[in-house]
């Protein structure tokens, strides 16, 4: 019985030796991972929190400037357009005689 339990024993160190370094070789291995991808996060150049609303503001701001902008180009469109077309219809392509 003494020696059943000495091989039982043997086994359930070997056993725990074996968790205990597959546990070291996890950490280990979390470890590396965090540390390559905080290389890897170095060096993409992200862009922090402040320059992206600064961005995001300028971008809002030249898209209503566009609006403005399209608003004012077809006023003068309509504007231009508006007589040319009013006096074609109104000479009907003829030119008035200064005699007449």
């Amino acid at each position: 019985m003494q020696s059943e339990n000495r091989m039982f024993d043997d086994l359930v160190k070997m056993v725990n030796g074996f968790a205990g370094t597959m546990a070291g070789m996890g950490r280990e291995a979390e470890s590396s991972a965090r540390e390559k991808f905080r290389e890897w996060m170095a060096g993409a150049d992200c862009v922090g929190s402040d320059e992206f609303a600064a961005v995001k503001a300028l971008a809002a701001e030249a898209r209503d400037e566009n609006e403005i902008l399209k608003s004012r180009i077809a006023a003068l469109e309509a504007k231009v357009a508006g007589p040319a077309a009013g006096t074609a219809k109104r000479g009907g392509g003829k030119k008035a005689s200064p005699g007449a």
